[in-house]
């Protein structure tokens, strides 16, 4: 397997500039000949969508859902960062890259990341212009808040439904591009397969989930916006429909899988307070603006949280990272939580969460300026919990929220099979080893809206395409493989359901299996034992799992076999991702990993790389290729927030 970055040489500031210039271009008037296919309407997806047709090409478009606009991406809250340093707080396009790079634990490539910050300040006048109503001053420009990891304020945000505005805007653009006849829109499809013509990308297989029929599609290029698998572990912060499916096919068909045990737990979710939850709440990361997280001082201490006075609580963050507070970046303030758990600290009925307390910041501020600033949140929480954050103290713990994992791809963001590109969440690109908060949005749109419409140009402007056509051997032979499979998840839907196991039951054991040794905090003999019990529940779901209904209708139940089944296989690789990475950087914390005083210590010598994983073959052992990182512009160090 090739892995070559072409990432551009030259200076840093210069290497996206440069790099444009240098890649072909279509003609305006040749574009309406290439067809391109994108799968998924989140940020990415929709903005791709949008931008590919308004430059001319015909765009034929996917998601699961009956509507783009309800795609994951609706349900980011916080923020998305630019580095426009209207407070003149000392931000600038270097820093934004600086703190991305350092947030990730030096785990991303460099003209990678800093092409993110650059372009940001071009997303929000993007979005601006689109009529995202971002908050603003009382002079009329835009409004920034701080998030995690970062010393300035470059959040630009919607109250706590930014993500909801981000994509109304990128909807109503591709909603003006199916209505111009340059985007087809299929609705309430999954893909299922992607199809390779003479080595390259040429269409797509999916399931009409609503009449199960297996259709084929077919174009010039193929680009996935499909998100991130947090799913595999049954309870995340994901939305139910969010999976691996898309992504996986693509790796068994030849695409590269990159850092897969790159996941990121965010410290600020409702828990757990149950054994019937099928999901976790996020609450936003700008609530650690105001918000400062305490646990008792003493071990098993159940008093309630307004008798407990301010000698006996412990600001554990603020004591131990002066700096950044309550203000460090996911993982630490995750670690931390965990780590006060462990202790016998975590309160509520579980022991499982921290105090994230307001009564400061309203006794400040006052009770109308905090609620202007997080009010929807605050209705979320006590619409969910029964409890007033403005009265009581939010109660908060990690959960799985994003995955920094994903497709390998070069600079031009395509995956190692040619004409197959990936992009936002699905790929694997600019966040290292953590995500800091508000870059999720960002790295969205920046794909969509600013770095795949050069790819595609540079990728049709130097290759020449015989027309395919969906009845070729390449497309009838993903359609029947994709049948076979289907046909082999519902054999056991005969019968009666006695004896066996539902579809959520399995799923809820490959959860606990990731949770409990590839989670938060993972160690050598755990991940052996998980890799050794993976086969077990593998077969269970292959002997036992029972589906009602059948192929030919509505079935939902039908559609979580498929992807638990992909979850089930896609797990071993990141448990051997896991495994061969021994050092702990950003969220992968290997316990065998520690500094004296228990933070994450990398081993630049040994892991400065991305871990890809190539398939070869179905119960063949995959096999790990290195891409080695080189810094030219930092100089990776331990990371500090003290």
């Amino acid at each position: 397997m090739e892995l070559n970055s072409r990432a551009p040489s030259g200076p840093l500031e210069k290497k996206w500039s440069n790099h444009r210039f240098s890649n072909k271009l279509v003609n305006p008037a040749n574009r309406r000949k290439f067809s391109v296919i994108v799968v998924g309407t989140g940020l990415a997806g929709a903005s791709a969508s949008a931008t590919l047709a308004e430059q001319g090409y015909q765009v034929k478009t996917f998601c699961i859902q009956d509507s783009p606009r309800r795609a994951h991406s609706i349900a980011a809250q916080g923020g998305i960062n630019a580095a426009k340093n209207y407070q003149n707080d000392g931000d600038s396009i270097h820093r934004l890259f600086y703190d991305t790079i350092k947030g990730g634990d030096f785990r991303a490539r460099e003209a990678n990341v800093y092409r993110l910050a650059e372009v940001s300040n071009q997303i929000i006048d993007q979005c601006v212009a689109q009529g995202v109503p971002f908050a603003r001053e009382y002079g009329g420009t835009l409004a920034n808040r701080s998030f995690g990891g970062a010393q300035v304020s470059r959040t630009f945000y919607a109250r706590g439904q930014t993500g909801q505005q981000l994509l109304l805007g990128a909807y109503g653009a591709l909603s003006r591009q199916i209505h111009s006849g340059r985007v087809t829109m299929y609705t309430r499809r999954e893909m299922m397969d992607v199809v390779i013509v003479e080595g390259r990308a040429r269409g797509i297989t999916v399931r009409n989930i609503m009449t199960g029929e297996i259709e084929s599609h077919s174009a010039d290029a193929v680009i996935l916006a499909t998100g991130g698998y947090g799913n595999v572990y049954f309870l995340s912060t994901n939305a139910m429909a969010s999976n691996v499916t898309a992504a996986w096919r693509a790796h068994k068909r030849g695409a590269g899988f990159a850092n897969p045990s790159f996941v990121q737990i965010h410290p600020t979710c409702i828990p757990v307070h149950g054994d019937y939850q099928s999901k976790l709440t996020l609450m936003s990361e700008s609530l650690r603006n105001d918000g400062r997280v305490w646990v008792p001082k003493t071990k098993g201490d159940t008093r309630k949280p307004a008798d407990i006075p301010e000698a006996d609580r412990e600001y554990y963050l603020e004591n131990k990272y002066p700096s950044f507070g309550n203000l460090v970046p996911r993982d630490v303030a995750s670690r931390n939580a965990k780590e006060q758990c462990d202790l016998g600290k975590g309160v509520g009925s579980t022991g499982l969460a921290v105090y994230l307390d307001f009564a400061e910041a309203i006794k400040r501020d006052g009770k109308e300026t905090i609620y202007k600033k997080y009010g929807n949140l605050f209705q979320m929480y006590e619409k969910i919990t029964d409890s007033d954050p403005m009265v009581e103290p939010m109660m908060i713990y990690p959960a799985v929220h994003y995955t920094m994992g994903g497709l390998w791809v070069d600079y031009d963001l395509m995956t190692t099979i040619p004409g197959l590109f990936a992009i936002g969440e699905c790929n694997f690109s600019d966040h290292g080893a953590n995500r800091l908060g508000a870059s999720a949005l960002m790295q969205g749109l920046a794909d969509g809206y600013f770095v795949i419409a050069t790819s595609i140009a540079h990728y049709l402007g130097t290759n020449k395409f015989n027309k395919v056509s969906e009845h070729e051997p390449s497309f009838i032979e993903s359609k029947r493989w994709v049948e076979d499979r289907i046909s082999k998840i519902l054999k056991n839907s005969v019968g009666g359901p006695a004896g066996k196991f539902t579809v959520d039951e399995i799923h809820k054991e490959l959860g606990r299996l990731m949770w409990d040794n590839c989670g938060m905090a993972r160690n050598k003999a755990g991940l052996e034992s998980a890799l050794s019990q993976l086969p077990k529940i593998r077969q269970k779901f292959w002997d036992s799992v029972y589906l009602p209904g059948t192929n030919k209708e509505i079935n939902q139940s039908l559609e979580r076999a498929g992807r638990v089944a992909d979850f089930l296989e896609f797990a071993e690789i990141m448990i051997r991702d896991a495994l061969a990475r021994e050092e702990s950087c950003g969220c992968h914390l290997r316990e065998e990993s520690q500094t004296e005083e228990n933070e994450a210590k990398r081993d630049d010598a040994n892991f400065s790389h991305v871990s890809v994983w190539e398939h070869v073959g179905e119960g063949e052992e995959p096999v790990m290729h290195k891409e080695q990182l080189v810094f030219e512009y930092v100089t990776p160090s331990q990371r500090s927030y003290k």
